[in-house]
């Protein structure tokens, strides 16, 4: 090549690079990323009827943009012989549906007219749709498309995002031909049948790291290196609950199963790529590929403009929460990645990271506290766990400097109360369970606080990273109803949060301002401790609220209509919240729980009166209950088909 050639080829990629930089997605990289795309990207000249790519056929590794000229689109296959579903002009983008997706779902592209047309790799450009740009084209485009043909991707359900069949294999099968099935099979995975039922999950990552990393024999049999059990959906499930699962069990694939549990097929994170929640897929994606502290400060601080992009979606309000919580779950792991990373002689798998509060139960929304607390290994020596907790201070640090809120005189991995190893937490769940000395005033005491932060915050404990077994504090009180002394104190505790339609200040008093209505202070917390205590009295090892009240729903503790009634204020309040929170954020105000009951419709006013009612209503009667005289299990309420 010329120096004339090189310079011209230099001035088309910068002319490029301009170009796209006004293009949705790719408007969201920076400029290194923009440069690497431009610099291994081709341009193409087609003529009128020209076939620019039929992705009907096999799914394109690349994506188009056009750059000058007109072409026709056709979304649905069984329509090509007729006139076109849509028409693209310059700065339209095509292709990145089959790309994504690795299926052949079109569409299928024809220039209507001379027509130049930028191709770019596949691989480089993903991560622009992974954006919030990203997230926000690719809702455009599915509410576009969808309107043009039936057979436009829409996922509804889990059976819709499976694309063939799975690649099954015995748990005696080795690695060798486990990797040459795959290659075979063009697939990232195999799924082992563990012939109980359950389900293991083998990865080409997983081959790469433990065969050609760890040095793992050719005849290792996949029992050894699959993730067992895998976490599993059901095929007539809805694509919003298996992503939540997805993100939730941070797994890369997740088998899908009939009621019968037969196994039906496999989906990973690539398959949701046109569903509706996107934008929490490209999120998580965002924080896993983070490198540095700075990148992952700028990508969290989006996390609550992301909830808000899902909630405009169409997704529900407490299936967005969860979709969050998931997000935050994966900024605090990777803070501590990338904080551990500068302290190599602290090993990462002595210790148990527990999420607390709302971020353990999954019901946190944006500037919830993110509490915390550590347990770990019994062998960790005192002077071991005072560095430990100086490491945790500067995961505490990146947190707030993410858009976290962070508590660091209270539950937080740095504090000393906080972070103790599994046998003082244990010794310490029981000290607070039975009462140390009898009639003793201090005693009492002792107790009613450590229950306080039982009921309040390490009943929650949720671990998201370390050892995924259930908490030593949450152990211990799986004995809870054995302790009816216990059982009244903590009651006592738990209904001391009353719900309240008005919260004046003084200076609301002075001034003669309208009241405000705190819905988490006066009605989230009363509905999230008395299902707290009723799921405890049942037994439950469940965190979410919702999910607390149904198991305890039948009983004694609480009938069914009492617990249907809580559930739908609870959802309503929720709902109330998280909206009133986004809406502060969109006028750049900082989020607060306090609602202006003069901005609230006469609609809303009388929602939040009624919820209080019945919230105070179901109070009272729980605490008219003979606690210690009335059976607790919860009946056997399991549904027939």
């Amino acid at each position: 090549m010329t120096t004339g050639d090189q310079d011209s080829a230099a001035a088309q990629a910068e002319e490029l690079c301009r170009f796209l930089a006004g293009v949705r997605p790719f408007d969201a990289l920076d400029p290194a990323q923009l440069t690497e795309i431009t610099a291994a990207a081709a341009i193409r000249q087609f003529a009128a009827g020209d076939l620019v790519v039929d992705a009907f056929t096999a799914p394109p590794t690349e994506i188009y943009v056009v750059l000058t000229g007109e072409v026709d689109l056709w979304h649905d296959p069984d329509r090509v012989t007729k006139a076109g579903d849509d028409r693209f002009v310059a700065g339209d983008v095509f292709g990145f549906s089959a790309m994504l997706t690795e299926r052949p779902v079109g569409p299928r592209v024809i220039a209507t007219a001379a027509a130049s047309i930028a191709v770019l790799p596949g691989h480089l450009v993903e991560p622009a749709f992974y954006s919030r740009s990203g997230a926000r084209f690719l809702a455009d485009y599915i509410s576009r498309t969808r309107r043009l043909s039936t057979s436009t991707p829409v996922f509804s359900t889990v059976e819709d995002l499976i694309a063939s069949a799975p690649l099954v294999i015995d748990p005696d099968t080795p690695v060798t031909v486990i990797a040459r099935h795959l290659i075979d099979r063009d697939v990232h995975c195999a799924v082992v049948d563990a012939g109980d039922g359950t389900y293991g999950i083998v990865t080409d990552a997983v081959l790469g790291r433990r065969v050609v990393g760890e040095g793992l024999p050719a005849d290792t049999p996949a029992r050894v290196v699959m993730t067992h059990p895998a976490s599993t959906v059901e095929l007539s499930g809805s694509s919003v609950e298996a992503l939540i699962t997805l993100l939730d069990t941070r797994a890369d694939y997740l088998p899908v199963v009939d009621r019968s549990g037969t196994l039906r097929g496999v989906v990973g994170a690539r398959d949701f790529a046109l569903a509706p929640t996107t934008a929490g897929v490209g999120m998580l994606e965002q924080i896993h590929r983070t490198r540095s502290r700075a990148e992952l400060i700028d990508r969290a601080r989006r996390a609550p403009s992301v909830l808000g992009d899902i909630l405009d979606r169409g997704l529900a309000a407490d299936r967005a929460i969860r979709v969050y919580s998931a997000i935050i779950d994966a900024i605090i792991r990777r803070s501590i990645s990338l904080v551990f990373a500068d302290h190599p002689d602290l090993p990462l798998d002595r210790f148990t990271w527990l999420s607390l509060g709302s971020q353990g139960r999954r019901e946190a929304v944006p500037f919830s506290d993110v509490d915390a607390a550590i347990a770990f290994d019994d062998d960790v020596p005192p002077e071991t766990m005072v560095r430990f907790r100086h490491a945790f201070a500067d995961v505490n640090a990146l947190l707030t400097d993410a858009g976290l809120r962070v508590d660091v005189n209270g539950a937080n991995a740095s504090n000393k109360a906080f972070s103790r190893t599994n046998s003082e937490w244990r010794a310490a769940a029981t000290r607070w369970l039975t009462v140390p000395g009898e009639n003793s005033r201090a005693a009492m005491a002792v107790q009613r606080t450590g229950l306080a932060v039982i009921a309040s915050l390490l009943v929650d404990a949720r671990p998201i990273h370390g050892k995924p077994g259930l908490p030593e504090v949450a152990r211990v009180f799986a004995d809870f109803r054995q302790h009816p002394a216990t059982m009244d104190l903590l009651l006592s505790e738990s209904l001391s949060h009353r719900a309240k339609v008005r919260d004046r200040t003084l200076r609301d008093l002075f001034t003669g301002k309208g009241d405000s209505f705190n819905v988490k202070t006066h009605g989230l917390l009363p509905v999230v401790s008395i299902a707290r205590w009723a799921a405890l009295g049942v037994g439950s090892t469940e965190l979410q609220t919702v999910k607390r009240l149904r198991d305890a729903s039948g009983s004694a503790l609480l009938p069914s209509a009492q617990a249907d009634r809580l559930i739908e204020v609870f959802e309503i309040l929720q709902r109330m919240r998280l909206r009133h929170h986004l809406n502060r954020l969109r006028h750049g105000q900082r989020p607060t729980d306090l609602i202006d009951r003069d901005d609230l419709s006469p609609i809303e006013r009388s929602m939040i009166g009624q919820a209080v009612r019945e919230i105070n209503t179901i109070a009272r009667r729980m605490d008219r209950v003979d606690r210690r005289a009335t059976p607790l299990s919860r009946p056997d309420r399991r549904k027939t088909t």
